[in-house]
């Protein structure tokens, strides 16, 4: 048998011992998921849906292309149980049919054009490849972008989509998004969140909240759920509540054009663990207003604006 010089066996003993270390020290996909959720995420909300019709494959690949960190979306179930990715309770805005989405089949969904309607709102950016574009299922999104996109899901009207986090659940455990880093779960509804973590305790949760002022006292500002108290009523108990399960908060700070929220409420939500990402932004100066308050993630229907001023 031949042996090694002591100092040839030595550094390989150091060797050994650092890559060890190393890969004890080296975060897992989903650890270093929520380690970038410290630093600032651009929110392609329903992809750039302001250069294309709002959640379809072109606007989910323009804002891929472009880089953007997250690709925004809300799911829904069909009347046959299918999960596809559309944001209204009803079909009517964005295609050409009528009604309410879960009283249609995946095949009956699939017939609509849901591009259309999107040159004719906006004609400065209209193209002829949009019309008929077909509502996507998540299976779809997924299978086009895999591991190489990160997805920001809302759970939409859960109380109008029963099963719809089980199904979800079973979708993003199939195609290994948890444990890979590659999603995030989002939500109005804290319910609808807390049933997401018992089928699986390992999905990062967004708790959306929405203020707005009081009827009977403008000053007085309301949570649309009802998650926490206004923000000048807020305490760290309540975001510590929130911050027991979620991995972070999704905010508006303007209700009608006014405030509802500052740059304290940023920074105290941040003190109490919860990184903060504001919806929905799409004008240049009040991206840098925010981005100056030190918000951790901004939701934009222009991505290419957002980048621009970070990158």
């Amino acid at each position: 048998m031949q042996h090694l010089p002591l100092v040839t066996a030595v550094s390989m003993g150091l060797f050994a011992g650092a890559a060890t270390t190393q890969a004890m020290a080296d975060p897992s996909p989903l650890e270093q998921q929520l380690k970038d959720l410290q630093s600032f995420q651009v929110i392609a909300h329903r992809g750039a849906s302001g250069h294309a019709p709002e959640s379809t494959m072109a606007a989910y690949e323009l804002a891929h292309e472009w880089g953007a960190d997250y690709l925004e979306l809300d799911v829904q179930i069909t009347a046959d149980g299918e999960l596809v990715v559309f944001h209204d309770d009803t079909i009517d805005r964005t295609s050409d049919g009528k009604g309410e989405i879960n009283d249609y089949t995946l095949e009956e969904l699939k017939a609509l054009d849901t591009g259309t309607w999107f040159n004719e709102e906006n004609p400065d950016s209209a193209d002829t490849a949009f019309e008929g574009a077909q509502i996507l299922t998540l299976d779809e999104l997924f299978d086009h972008f895999g591991h190489d996109a990160r997805y920001y899901i809302e759970t939409k009207s859960p109380q109008l989509n029963p099963g719809l986090e089980e199904a979800l659940v079973e979708t993003l455990e199939e195609y290994d998004m948890v444990e890979s880093g590659r999603v995030l779960v989002q939500s109005f509804e804290q319910d609808s969140l807390l049933k997401v973590q018992e089928l699986n305790d390992d999905v990062p949760l967004i708790q959306l909240v929405w203020y707005y002022p009081s009827e009977e006292d403008d000053s007085h500002l309301l949570e649309w759920t009802n998650v926490t108290p206004g923000p000048s009523e807020i305490t760290d108990a309540d975001f510590q509540a929130v911050a027991d399960y979620a991995a972070g908060i999704g905010t508006n700070v303007t209700y009608d054009g006014e405030d509802v929220s500052d740059a304290d409420f940023i920074r105290q939500a941040q003190e109490n663990g919860l990184p903060v990402h504001v919806y929905t932004i799409n004008e240049r100066e009040e991206m840098q207003r925010l981005l100056d308050w030190g918000v951790n993630g901004i939701f934009t229907n222009h991505p290419d604006r957002l980048l621009e001023l970070v990158e």
